[in-house]
């Protein structure tokens, strides 16, 4: 079975990296969320939440039997070792569940992977290329305020806390100006026929 070209995309909060998915997706290119579906197994896959439990005792779901993020948080974010652990048991879930999805969309040209945190393509992943949404710090921090219940100051803070704009660019294959000054659409579908073209250029070499 042919294996569909595997596109990162990646960004701070507020970049739009989820606006460029939307994109891909306009053209009718399959989207996996990892941060979205990372939180749905963690609510559903029982193997998860069993070994979540015993690491974490009973309050790491709440009565609704949801995961209670706001406890897990701040017990596990005080606890490198107790972190590690918990994503020894939600990363592996996810890893095998991005390769379904992959085997499903297979007759793709290619898939678009969506997260926030991202290596390099082909640093201990199945990425061929990874693409970086760029935006300016003062747009990011008045995209958040107009969609989150935030403080300006938490905001700020949240960025900060995150992975720099320099060391996504050194990961990034290609990087996308998401800075209402640049406009968005054509940088994607150049991408998009770009990738189209990498495509082609594989088949030639295996006939």
């Amino acid at each position: 079975m042919s294996r569909p070209l595997q596109i990162g995309v990646t960004g701070g909060i507020g970049s739009g990296k989820s606006v460029v998915c939307q994109l891909f997706s306009c053209l009718d290119i399959p989207v996996y969320n990892a941060d979205r579906r990372a939180k749905w197994l963690t609510n559903h896959d029982p193997e998860i939440k069993e070994r979540v439990l015993t690491l974490l005792g009973t309050r790491a779901y709440n009565e609704q039997g949801f995961y209670d993020t706001s406890f897990v948080a701040s017990v596990v974010f005080k606890n490198e070792e107790l972190l590690k652990q918990l994503n020894a048991i939600i990363h592996p879930v996810v890893l095998r569940d991005t390769e379904n999805w992959v085997i499903q969309n297979s007759a793709s040209p290619y898939v678009i992977k969506e997260a926030a945190i991202m290596k390099a393509a082909g640093e201990g992943n199945a990425l061929d290329y990874v693409i970086v949404v760029e935006a300016p710090f003062d747009l990011r921090i008045e995209r958040i305020l107009e969609r989150d219940k935030r403080s300006e100051e938490e905001v700020k803070s949240i960025i900060q806390r995150q992975v720099s704009d320099e060391s996504r660019r050194r990961i990034g294959d290609f990087i996308v100006a998401n800075n209402e000054v640049s406009e968005l659409i054509p940088q994607v579908l150049e991408l998009h026929q770009l990738f189209l073209r990498k495509i082609l250029e594989k088949l030639e070499v295996n006939i």
